[in-house]
């Protein structure tokens, strides 16, 4: 048994040593004096100075904030609804075939949903000249429209788990007492179901941020993304600025992903203590 319980410890330090020591040893070297990324020069501050004043870096994070904050937003809201589509109107025509369309992406290679989104809006960026005389610049909306289809699936599944779990005899409840399904919905349903939309948002925004493949296809010239910028840099070797940039990244993500715990466990304690109200009520 002791042997056992030895052996759990090391593979777990194990793989936490795995995933956290790059990330640590990438944070050191952001601090590095020396332009060489593997050979410490001395404490400095000046890869951040120089960070800073890299536009190419803080437009390409810029536009990458804003195509993450977008696509999240919209896929909250369209994976809310499917999800709700697929948890509480039971068995309707075309619920198969909308299950599989909102879960496809997750099992897609993303070089086949690029190339597909790719062909898509140059066939729409055809039939919009010849019908109207607009053209689609592949850039922004384009880029946040395929990550929304990338991320919608996941959204769905979070809510729909979510709301399979629900109890219903709260709903029913409110429909007794004459609240109309809007209401019930705003009023008892979504504040319950709020946890998993935020779980939704941060899980669609980290992916948005992330995705270098499928934007690749569907960007345009002037709509370079982040992870687009970071993969042309390191392709010609590892510069100290990027270390500084990961660092702040990795910061960030700490400071969400504490303030989202933060969140849940609050949502999760006035869960159970409504739940308690109501039991001692009966």
């Amino acid at each position: 048994m002791k042997q056992s319980s030895t052996f759990r410890i090391s593979v777990l330090v194990f793989g936490f040593a795995f995933l956290y020591i790059p990330i640590l040893s990438l944070i050191v070297y952001s601090f590095n004096k020396s332009r060489l990324v593997t050979v410490w020069g001395g404490f400095s501050t000046q890869w951040y100075g120089r960070l800073f004043e890299n536009r190419q870096i803080l437009d390409a994070a810029w536009l990458s904030v804003k195509i993450a904050a977008t696509n999240a937003t919209g896929a909250v809201i369209l994976g809310t609804l499917a999800g709700l589509a697929l948890a509480r109107f039971g068995k309707f025509r075309g619920r198969t075939l909308l299950s599989g369309m909102t879960t496809a992406p997750l099992v897609m290679p993303e070089v086949i949903t690029g190339l597909s989104l790719l062909m898509l809006f140059v066939v729409l960026d055809s039939a919009l000249k010849q019908a109207f005389g607009w053209s689609l610049e592949r850039g922004f909306s384009t880029i946040t429209i395929a990550h929304i289809t990338l991320t919608l699936a996941y959204v769905t599944i979070i809510v729909q788990a979510r709301l399979s779990t629900l109890d219903d005899s709260l709903e029913e409840a409110a429909m007794d007492l004459g609240a109309r399904p809007a209401k019930i919905f705003f009023v008892i349903t979504l504040p319950i179901i709020a946890p998993a939309l935020v779980s939704g948002w941060l899980l669609a925004f980290t992916i948005s941020l992330d995705d270098l493949v499928i934007t690749s296809f569907v960007s345009g010239p002037g709509a370079s993304t982040l992870p687009m910028v970071i993969f042309s840099k390191v392709r010609m070797g590892v510069s100290p600025d990027i270390n500084a940039l990961a660092t702040i990244i990795v910061l960030l993500v700490t400071l969400g992903v504490i303030a989202a715990g933060i969140f849940l466990a609050r949502q999760e304690k006035r869960r159970q203590r409504d739940m308690q109200m109501a039991a001692a009520a009966k």
